[in-house]
């Protein structure tokens, strides 16, 4: 809900507590254990930006956010809204683009292989160090074969592609060893069945023509900015792929938007549901790539908000780039749930009247411990908030109506069709074949010069023997000569 241009978040007491657009952009965490109304909070900050012209990516794991293109029910929620004390609230729908990766509940989103990180698609196909370097390997090659002569490469759109470049570097080994650095018939057989388990996964429509343009995030219908939900239902099952993927788009994102300082309000804000998944196991490398990206993306105009269940999911020097924070409910009966406690409530700057760690164990659902950024840039002291109910439906929206959305945003004629242009896996085989028959034509014609030259030598060994054989037989028939006129002059 809007008010005076800013946010209300909810109230604690009479006191009303709101998040500065123009601080948006200094990003935030709602944090809280499953069912202490994280979600409601994340709808009630998409539903206020959207009205302020903001667009929103959201990440939908439990299919639970349809509900935002179905205004609300007044009557489901006024007992609350009496017993905050809250005028003037309306109820509301808003614009949303759906995406899916499995394409059942949205539109395909995609990316092109050429342009994704390597070292983002390590992380996705779980490789080695040693693999992950012959990846790098892969990309290099493709990116250096030039047979049209053109200075283009070989393209590498989609997983076939990628397959099929992986196959024709595993057959060149030995040269491409000498030019590049060992590449080992064991890791390019490991990469071969990375790739082959995401297939089965269905994880190449993940990759292919033609790619999401980041572009059509950023809109406005009606002057309210579009929620673009991603469907993340099946792709939660595989979290791995999952939170790579989603670290992709923000890849995206800074790469692509222009640097633009501080804005009144950020031109996106990205909210990341089950945010640990993207942390667990992480290497160093990508870690330092994750901070990067949230310690400069925000002067490119975006926000991001990480949702997880425990500060503690999100490393340290992440977790201080996140200056709104809102803390719903936790549950401590372990030493180890009491130290995170713990720890959250010491996140926060303090309120002298209220005990902070005990009221993250005690809060009831639609309540949290907030501290936002002031008008200064400084935190607030933490306060104890009843947050707001949604102005949309706070159930799912029915199957034929999300349909019926997703068939009339516009965006089905640019992504719905996939387009397969020629590529490394079209491009390859025919290269590979004349490849094979240059080497055969070389083959033949090293045998040619072999046989050419031992012919060459046996006709020159021939030769020599009769040259030899002439000499030999000359001699005897001096010999033969020079003793028949010895034995006469003995005769004489």
């Amino acid at each position: 809900m809007l008010k005076d241009g800013k946010i209300l978040l909810g109230k604690a007491e009479d006191k009303e507590i709101y998040l500065l657009p123009h601080q948006m952009n200094r990003h935030g965490i709602i944090t809280g254990a499953s069912g202490t109304g994280k979600t409601i909070t994340l709808k009630v900050i998409a539903e206020s930006l959207s009205e302020l012209g903001v667009p929103t990516f959201i990440a939908d794991i439990k299919s639970d956010l349809s509900g935002m293109i179905q205004e609300g029910d007044i009557s489901a929620i006024q007992e609350r809204l009496d017993s905050m004390g809250i005028e003037g609230f309306k109820t509301n729908s808003y614009p949303v683009h759906f995406f899916d990766v499995y394409r059942d509940k949205g539109h395909p989103i995609r990316t092109n292989l050429q342009d994704m990180d390597p070292v983002l698609l390590s992380r996705i196909l779980n490789l080695t160090d040693a693999q992950s370097g012959i990846l790098n390997i892969i990309y290099r090659v493709a990116a250096e074969l030039d047979p049209d002569g053109d200075g283009m490469g070989v393209e590498i759109n989609d997983l076939k592609d990628l397959q099929m470049m992986t196959q024709y570097v595993g057959d060149n080994a030995k040269e491409i060893t000498t030019n590049y650095g060992n590449v080992s018939k064991q890791s390019i057989g490991a990469i071969q069945r990375r790739l082959l388990e995401l297939e089965e996964q269905q994880g190449d429509l993940l990759f292919g023509l033609p790619p999401i343009n980041i572009e059509d995030f950023i809109v406005c219908e009606n002057g309210k900015g579009v929620m673009n939900i991603l469907e993340c239902e099946q792709l939660f099952q595989r979290p791995l792929t999952y939170a790579t993927f989603m670290l992709w788009l923000l890849d995206s994102l800074y790469k692509g938007l222009p640097e633009v300082g501080d804005l009144e309000k950020p031109k996106i804000v990205f909210f990341f549901d089950e945010a640990h998944l993207l942390f667990r196991d992480a290497p160093r490398q990508l870690l330092d790539k994750i901070e990067m990206i949230v310690k400069l993306i925000r002067s490119k105009g975006v926000g991001i908000f990480f949702c997880s269940q425990s500060p503690s999911d999100i490393p340290d020097t992440i977790l201080a780039q996140l200056s709104n924070r809102i803390q719903h409910a936790l549950r401590a009966y372990t030493p180890s749930e009491m130290n995170t406690v713990k720890k959250a409530a010491q996140a926060f700057r303090e309120n002298p009247n209220l005990n902070t760690e005990e009221e993250i164990c005690n809060m009831k659902t639609g309540t949290a411990l907030v501290s936002v950024l002031d008008e200064e840039g400084a935190p607030t002291i933490v306060e104890k908030t009843k947050i707001l109910p949604p102005c949309s439906s706070m159930g799912m929206a029915s199957l034929d109506k999300i349909q019926s959305v997703i068939a009339s945003d516009g965006l089905g004629a640019k992504y719905d069709q996939d387009r397969d242009i020629i590529s490394a896996y079209e491009y390859l085989p025919e290269y590979m074949q004349e490849k094979e028959e240059e080497r055969e034509l070389a083959k033949a014609e090293e045998a040619r010069k072999k046989y050419e030259e031992r012919e060459a030598l046996r006709n020159q060994n021939r030769l020599a023997k009769k040259v030899r054989n002439r000499a030999e037989n000359a001699l005897i028939n001096i010999g033969i000569r020079s003793a028949k006129k010895l034995l006469k002059s003995l005769l004489k």
